[in-house]
């Protein structure tokens, strides 16, 4: 199904108001009945994002870090089961693993010789039972289980999702007899920022020509677009178009919107293609989910699909 613009407001406008815990995605699923539990966790996880990058100096100013290891501290000593740290980081409106990271590093700095290291803590966090204080472990523990939109196993959960889907677009690739390059051929040829795929052989989709594909587990809002198209698309556009596809008439680069379905999933796939528009400006966002099924068929090898 197609998610319009002024749904995904009305789901964004929602979320202002709600903490990152479990209880308040199932009152947004009760919420938002229509859509998918994947999308409203993926939407839920993109704004809360935003809202930590916004608030995160105020987090780790000198004196809100004693504040909290005060309160923390307190907490504990009133009663160490509690979930001291958990309930500090929802009251401050901060996420649980990085509450527990900023508590970690504080308590290590007072109880080590030397400053903690980067990789120390993350190793920490990753397995709290490294952690000397069995209580901290106990309250970091909590954090990180609880915590959906950041954290080690956030993390985790965010790569194996990648890591599947791009399987599963090479098998839909391999079924349709398409010819491409993945990444790891694509590196052997000497290429530093790649694509997921690069067909061999273009394909069109509703009069576009679809030169490669990059596919993101994540909702395509039109912040992360405009991210992805910084960070990422233009570089493929300008190192691997320039030199593969120089004696085509590409003369700017957009993403288009492709059939149903569309931004209805945490699993899309970008597509960058050729235009006749005159200036790079015209680009817009478009996404198509390869979850649905009725994406098989959109990646089929006739010249119009």
């Amino acid at each position: 199904m197609i998610l319009t613009k002024a749904q995904y407001d009305e789901i964004a406008q929602c979320l202002v108001s709600v903490p990152p815990t479990r209880q308040s995605l199932r009152k947004l699923k009760q919420r938002f009945p229509s859509q998918s539990q994947a999308t409203l966790l993926s939407i839920f996880s993109q704004e809360y994002q935003k809202h930590i990058k916004r608030t995160h100096a105020k987090h780790h100013t000198s004196e809100a870090i004693e504040s909290y290891y005060q309160r923390y501290l307190n907490g504990v000593g009133r009663n160490g089961a509690a979930p001291v740290l958990l309930d500090l980081a929802n009251e401050v409106d901060y996420a649980p693993s990085l509450m527990a990271r900023i508590i970690l590093e504080r308590f290590l700095q007072e109880h080590e010789e030397t400053p903690p290291s980067k990789s120390v803590i993350n190793s920490m966090l990753r397995d709290p039972s490294q952690i000397p204080d069995g209580v901290l472990a106990n309250q970091v523990y909590q954090c990180i289980v609880n915590d959906c939109c950041y954290g080690p196993l956030v993390d985790c959960i965010k790569h194996a999702i990648g890591h599947e889907h791009e399987v599963l677009l090479r098998d839909l690739l391999l079924e349709k007899s398409l010819s491409f390059l993945d990444e790891d051929q694509l590196r052997a040829k000497g290429y530093d920022k790649t694509p997921d795929f690069i067909l061999q052989v273009p394909v069109a989709v509703e009069g576009h020509i679809i030169h490669w594909i990059e596919s993101k587990a994540s909702f395509g809002d039109e912040c992360s677009h405009h991210a992805y198209l910084h960070d990422q698309f233009w570089s493929y556009w300008n190192r691997l178009f320039g030199a593969t596809w120089a004696s085509r008439e590409m003369e700017a680069a957009c993403l288009v919107p492709l059939p149903d379905p569309m931004v209805c999933s945490r699993t899309a796939v970008r597509y960058l293609v050729s235009s006749k528009g005159k200036h790079k400006s015209t680009c817009h966002a478009g996404i198509l989910s390869i979850s649905g099924p009725d994406a098989r068929g959109l990646l089929g090898p006739s010249p119009c699909l």
